[in-house]
């Protein structure tokens, strides 16, 4: 896991990501890679002239121009390898395009200060369409500890491809808990979890919750502050009404209001 790939835009999320991109870079010894989203205009109404179109885009551009060289400013000033790429269209296409080669993209959970841009849709769908994982924070995010960590687990294959792409950032933490909600009509799962990260060298707690009244995000939430999490690992869902009805809406209610940074993969 060394080539982080970093959403650039000029939105309330963009220094929460930042200074995430850049711990999991330190942390990793990786290269960090931005990539400068120029978005096109998103327009109602039923007519909009090409010209007001030209007009809005041209906006956007000066405001990424100014944007992109304020934070190559900032790079220049860290301690990580970086490089800078431009796209120009919906953000998570231009991401999802770009993810090619990253081994994990850094993007907003949900915007909590009011933006037309929706970040947990955005979220969910790089982590789909990209089949890669990515950690998503907060706008109030300032930091990515990497030392505690909560892996919220069921055992379905979202929830292995996180286990198993998180892997070389659990083996920087210092305490690692497999935290399981069961209703109690099928077996734990969570040990062979921890199974298999004790064959990587990562040695976790593990804890099976019966709760068939509560909401799990909720309790999945009340772990990680039980337990000092600095982030939460688990699967993501796509939009499938099965899977949607299941778990979709867990994964939904944790990019709306989990307190630590996400680690989601599909």
């Amino acid at each position: 896991m060394k080539n982080i790939l970093l959403l650039v835009h000029a939105d309330a999320g963009q220094e929460a990501r930042l200074q995430a991109a850049l711990d999991l870079t330190r942390a990793l010894e990786g290269h960090l890679t931005c990539l400068d989203v120029i978005q096109l205009p998103v327009l109602g109404g039923d007519y909009v002239s090409v010209s007001g179109q030209a007009i809005l885009l041209e906006d956007e551009q000066a405001r990424e121009a100014e944007n992109r060289r304020r934070l190559e400013e900032r790079l220049l000033e860290e301690d990580v390898p970086w490089d800078m790429l431009r796209a120009t269209g919906d953000i998570a296409g231009c991401v999802s395009r770009a993810a090619g080669l990253a081994d994990l993209i850094v993007v907003n959970r949900q915007l909590d200060t009011f933006s037309p841009i929706n970040m947990r849709a955005i979220a969910t769908s790089v982590a789909v369409k990209s089949r890669k994982p990515l950690v998503a924070v907060s706008d109030s995010c300032r930091s990515f500890a990497v030392d505690r960590a909560l892996v919220a687990w069921d055992g379905s294959e979202p929830a292995m491809a996180a286990l198993r792409a998180v892997t070389p950032l659990l083996k920087l933490a210092t305490y690692v808990q497999v935290f399981e909600v069961t209703d109690g009509r099928r077996r734990s799962l969570a040990e062979e979890a921890a199974a298999y990260l004790s064959r990587h060298d990562v040695h976790p707690v593990v804890r099976v919750l019966r709760d068939e009244v509560r909401d799990p995000a909720e309790l999945i939430r009340e772990a990680c502050k039980e337990c000092a999490a600095t982030y939460c690992v688990m699967g993501a869902f796509g939009h499938s009404p099965m899977k949607e009805a299941i778990f979709g809406g867990v994964t939904r209610r944790m990019l709306s209001s989990s307190d630590v940074p996400l680690f989601l993969a599909h």
